[in-house]
């Protein structure tokens, strides 16, 4: 289409509108029409993989708001093919100086305030330079997505192969060479454990035993002979394109705002909505060709390979190593929690099988023994016969038996087992990666500055531009990170101190409830207070920790915030710091309050601990308070796994993309038109955006807590925590497939911060296990009986030696049973669970020396069980090496290769200058004969 004409016939001027339009053509060569080809001609182009040519790849999408109206979209439309434009094009005349107030502002269509123009001139400009620094852009405001607009940008070859130099990236030579395996017999029972796990290894290539392995080596542009170069479209793959293009976007500078570095700046200012690579194409439906998103959809994020290994192999490909490690480390946990589970539930077994035969539990359950014990709470509670607790005494055994010890000892020792194979997992897939090397280029990418760092940078010396006329290199201090140190602080002894008062408030509850349901006529509800208060209270518990852990989420970010980290590492590793505290807190704590305080401050018959004046202190159930803690435990641990694991992970991204769909449709749009075929980018556009790693791997050190802190009390943990993460895998590898944008790649060879952190849970486990086995349970006060004080060897009488004698009339003033007839006959003396003198001894109700002996041996249990089982830990660290012999033998072998190939490269160097030496020698003496001959 031609310029609209004057009255004469001649061309009019261009308007505002077209003069920017032919400013992008000339200037950065951007073509803002996608339209121009139609999707019969080009179905790639058509499903938004490539530039309107078909040929380029978009490597990378920036996003951006716009305000535009029909009127506006028609004269754009006019400009499309006009000649004019196209001699401008051709020319490439640089163009002249824009008025400031002109940024999309000269069409009376456009009203842009002030902000909006700024924001248009500065991605103008961050463009202009993306183009400078080499890569192809190409602009889309044409789309069924109302007030967004698109930039869509290419890496030519030569960018590619700049930036993966700079990165330092390993890529396979042409050199290979053979992957020797174990021999012998190894062998044979390598390949015959091969066979059987045959059906659980996805359907893929990568699967297959490769018997050779291309040599890696940093990529190099003078090196470039050493690559097999012969396919350079697949030479980079997608993920090694993107994260390409993004080194690119982080490091172009934009000058017209201070101070603002790379995408990071431009993202945070909201010059750009967001930047995301593509996804490699549809996952289902008719016209979805063959990528690796769909193998990965079929072969990972489908609930119906389950018993599957994971294709990490191409989880890594796909997503880049760090995504790749982290479900690796996944599965390895996974694997691990079979064999933990297995004991687990043998060790529940033995509980189940000899309950019959425990004699303290069949004590308490005899009725003719009739012993009474005094009230568990004033005034409204009566006495009661020890008999009543059977039920409790028997459950308890379940999971207070003399196994629980050894399963103890044996999820320590798992534990070591599990941080071991972790190691040498990772140290192959570092090897199967070519990640070995990578600290040196980690350690440069670490000191990128992050956004927000520099906007306070650009504050800091604002001012001081003020005071003093000489530039200086700033950089925040501590002194200006003060004030966020110390809210930090505050925050998070406040966080903390409600945790403590909402466990406050759950024990006051439990308290209070324990007493009105005391009072109640009906019979059944008496008979079941213990269990009604126990369960209601550990729920209240539950929905508590899951509000909580949501709150105490967003303060923790906030407050990283707030001491604006330079770089994204730091960042990452405070903010995993703060709220691993923060949630760790919030989870345990009513767990620890039941093992180690429930029980113990209450006080005895006649001097009971009252709070507020009017509550007194809860007491245990006879059979101790390890049924209770189990409750709690296995509430807390299955909820958060139910609810906050799966629930809120499935609802919560299907619930934001509908809302987008929705606000999306309330635009001008009609319905119908906007149910058509989006383009690919505009798909991923309405994906959950990728917000890290650290939610992911949260959830699941606070499920390694449960499984390993109090597991004396649980054995069935490790079997739940099987069963969930049997669940989790695929539910977050279709998390990653289908509902999120595709993140970008990342490079990493461990999990960073979280392995330290799971060090630290696996040495404070040993810790709180020693305490729960010696102080919670019952197993040193039944050895110290058997061995000490039984007449004959058994634990016959063990009941009558643990209950202490109170006289009812030494009840408090108002604190005595309304009801003392209750049972039916007069009561002088009743029973309580302590060691204490008898009320008719020289010093009633003292600590008895029974009392002092069951400690004594408590303490000896807690420093014998940490220092064995940390020393066996020990043994278990220094037996097993950190790197497979098979993979040391292969990186000593690479090393040797690769020396070998640069040692005949330059021999061939040598042979060819000296050849070169030789024919210019020759030449020159022949010329110099020919011209004697002539001469003479």
């Amino acid at each position: 289409m031609d310029l609209p004409e004057n009255e004469s016939g001649g061309s009019q001027p261009p308007t505002a509108k077209q003069t920017h339009f032919l400013r992008d053509v000339i200037f950065h060569g951007k073509l803002p029409l996608l339209k121009s080809v139609a999707p019969e001609e080009n179905t790639q182009c058509q499903q938004g993989l490539y530039f309107q040519d078909g040929k380029r790849r978009v490597d990378y999408i920036l996003t951006y708001h716009i305000k535009k109206t029909s009127s506006s979209r028609r004269h754009t439309s006019r400009l499309r093919d006009n000649a004019f434009t196209r001699t401008l094009r051709r020319g490439r005349e640089p163009p002249p100086p824009a008025p400031k107030d002109d940024a999309e502002v000269g069409s009376p269509h456009h009203s842009m305030d002030h902000h909006d123009d700024d924001k248009c001139l500065r991605r103008e400009e961050f463009e202009s330079n993306l183009m400078e620094m080499g890569l192809e852009l190409e602009r889309d405001e044409e789309t069924k997505t109302p007030g967004v607009g698109f930039v869509k940008i290419h890496a030519p070859w030569s960018i590619l192969c700049r930036e993966a130099e700079f990165m330092k990236l390993k890529m396979p030579t042409k050199k290979v060479y053979e992957v020797k395996h174990s021999s012998g017999v190894m062998e044979k029972i390598n390949a015959f454990i091969s066979k059987l796990t045959d059906p659980l290894h996805p359907n893929l290539e990568e699967n297959r035993t490769h018997k050779v392995k291309h040599l890696s080596y940093p990529f190099s542009r003078e090196k470039q002979h050493l690559f097999d170069l012969s396919d350079k479209d697949s030479f980079f793959d997608s993920k090694t394109r993107s994260s390409l293009v993004f080194e690119v976007l982080k490091r172009t500078k934009c000058t017209k705002a201070k101070f603002s570095m790379g995408i990071t700046s431009l993202l945070g200012s909201g010059v750009y909505l967001a930047a995301y690579p593509l996804h490699d194409g549809d996952v289902d439906g008719e016209n979805a060709e063959p990528n690796d998103r769909k193998l990965l959809y079929e072969e990972w994020a489908s609930y119906s390979v389950f018993y599957k290994y994971q294709p990490i192999g191409l989880i890594r490909k796909y997503f880049g190593e760090k995504i790749g490690l982290y479900f690796a480390w996944l599965g390895v946990y996974t694997q691990m929690l079979i064999p933990a589970s297995l004991v687990g539930v043998i060790v529940f077994l033995y509980g189940c099988v000899t309950v019959d035969d425990d004699i303290p539990s069949m004590e308490i359950c005899d009725q003719r023994k009739n012993i009474t014990m005094c009230p568990l709470c004033d005034r409204v509670c009566s006495y009661w016969n020890l008999s009543t607790a059977c039920g409790t005494a028997r459950a308890s055994h379940l999971f207070d038996n003399p196994a629980t010890v050894f399963f103890s000892i044996f999820m320590s020792l798992w534990a070591a087992f599990f941080m071991e194979h972790w190691k040498r997992r990772q140290m192959r897939l570092n090897y199967e990666w070519d990640l070995t090397g990578f600290e040196d280029e980690e350690e440069a990418l670490k000191d990128h500055p992050r956004a927000e760092y520099e906007f306070r940078v650009m504050q800091k010396s604002l001012k001081k531009d003020h005071k003093s006329q000489k530039p200086e290199k700033e950089k925040l201090t501590c002194r200006d990170r003060f004030p966020a140190y110390m809210t930090n602080l505050i925050m998070m002894l406040l966080m903390i101190g409600v945790t403590f008062a909402i466990v406050f408030g759950v024990i006051l509850y439990r308290i209070s409830t324990k007493a009105a349901l005391a009072m109640s006529s009906n019979p059944m509800t008496r008979s079941n207070v213990r269990l009604t208060v126990k369960t209601t209270a550990a729920i209240i518990n539950l929905v508590v920790i899951l509000i909580l852990d949501e709150v105490y989420g967003a303060v923790a970010r906030w407050l990283t915030v707030l001491e604006v980290p330079k770089t994204d590492k730091s960042f990452e590793e405070r903010l995993i710091f703060k709220t691993f505290i923060l949630k760790f807190v919030n989870a345990f704590t009513p767990i620890i309050y039941i093992a180690f305080f429930r029980g113990r401050l209450g006080g005895r018959p006649g001097s009971y601990l009252y709070v507020f004046e009017s509550y007194r202190m809860e007491e245990c159930a006879h059979g101790g308070c390890l049924m209770e803690l189990c409750i709690q435990l296995s509430i807390t641990m299955l909820g958060k796994q139910l609810i906050q694991n799966n629930l809120f992970e499935i609802g919560v991204p299907k619930l934001k993309k509908l809302i987008r769909y929705i606000k999306s449709k309330r635009g001008s749009f009609q319905e119908e038109e906007y149910e058509k075929k989006l383009q690919r980018y505009e798909t991923d556009h309405f994906l959950e955006p990728f917000v890290g790693l650290t939610p992911e791997y949260m959830e699941m050190i606070i499920q390694f807590g449960f499984v390993t802190l109090f597991v004396a009390s649980f054995p069935l943990a490790p079997l739940f925590a099987l069963l969930n993460n049997i669940i989790e895998i695929r539910l977050d590898a279709k998390k990653f497939v289908a509902e999120l944008r595709r993140p970008d790649a990342a490079r990493g060879k461990d999990i960073g911060i979280w392995y330290n952190i799971l060090r630290g849970v696996a040495k404070v486990a040993v810790i709180v296990n020693a305490f729960v086995i010696s102080f919670t349970s019952d197993f040193i006060p039944r050895l110290v009986y058997q061995y000490m004080y039984s007449p004959d060897g058994s634990m016959h009488g063990f009941v009558n030696h643990t209950l202490s004698y109170f006289n009812v009339s030494h009840f408090q003033n108002g604190t005595a049973p309304l009801e003392p007839f209750h049972l039916g006959f007069h009561v002088d003396i009743c029973r309580y669970k302590d060691y204490r003198e008898p009320p008719w001894s020289p010093t009633p109700y003292e600590i008895s020396k029974e009392f002092w002996a069951v400690l004594a041996a408590r303490l000896a249990f807690v420093i014998v069980f940490q220092n064995v089982v940390m020393l066996m830990s020990d043994v278990v660290d220094w037996i097993i090496p950190d790197i497979p012999k098979d993979i040391s033998l292969q990186i000593h072998k690479e090393k040797i290769l690769m020396m070998d190939l640069f040692m005949k490269e330059e021999q061939g160097k040598t042979r060819l200058e000296d050849n070169c030496k030789e024919t210019s020698t020759l030449t020159r003496s022949r010329s110099m004969s020919h011209t004697a001959c002539k001469n003479y």
